[in-house]
């Protein structure tokens, strides 16, 4: 029996896809392409738009003059066509927090400034948790429930296979930024919810 399409977990609508398919970033084949291409910046919330404020002093020197520029002009984020708050983007599509460097031998590989510092315990602040969580994206949908879906997208073609090959569902890839949105308890209540529906299939 196939799952239903649309699963409930407490305040959380999440599509069954989250719990189906595999997912594995696959950095030497995308090189972090998520963070610079698309038509807008990442999705934020007021408080990490606060929280990125902070940092910006620490992250300014790994910053491209053109992302400078930007953030002078108009700060770290924008609201964009659709209403919603983003990080401030170069050229249409670079988020400003970008920079490029080797990473585990990968050549000009796009990394996220706004990661580095905290990795290097200069701030408090990781990243968005729309980064985090990708390729789940987050929505309010009103009486206190928030959907998740899963968004596929061609740069991620070999992180979907990677995935395949090294059978992770998605929802457990992405465990530390779902417990960071959502809470321990929470994605334990997931890992019951999904054991109990992949166990009928």
């Amino acid at each position: 029996m196939p799952l239903p399409p649309i699963i409930q977990v407490g305040d959380v609508l999440l599509s069954s896809e989250i719990l189906t398919e595999r997912f594995c970033c696959d950095l030497s084949a995308c090189k972090g392409q998520c963070c610079v291409e698309g038509d807008a910046g990442a999705p934020v919330t007021m408080e990490e738009i606060a929280e990125i404020e902070d940092c910006v002093d620490t992250v300014w020197g790994d910053l491209s003059a053109s992302a400078q520029a930007v953030i002078d002009r108009q700060g770290v984020a924008y609201t964009d066509q659709e209403g919603d708050l983003v990080t401030s983007i170069v050229r249409g599509k670079d988020c400003v927090f970008t920079y490029y460097d080797e990473l585990n031998g990968i050549h000009d590989c796009c990394l996220c400034a706004l990661e580095k510092a905290y990795r290097q315990g200069k701030t408090r602040f990781c990243k968005p948790v729309s980064c985090a969580l990708y390729p789940i994206r987050a929505k309010q949908l009103g009486n206190g429930l928030t959907g998740l879906n899963y968004n596929r997208w061609d740069v991620c073609k070999a992180a979907v296979k990677k995935g395949q090959d090294m059978d992770i569902p998605l929802y457990q890839f992405l465990k530390e930024p779902l417990i960071r949105r959502f809470g321990e308890d929470w994605y334990q209540e997931l890992l019951e919810v999904a054991d109990m529906l992949l166990q009928e299939l």
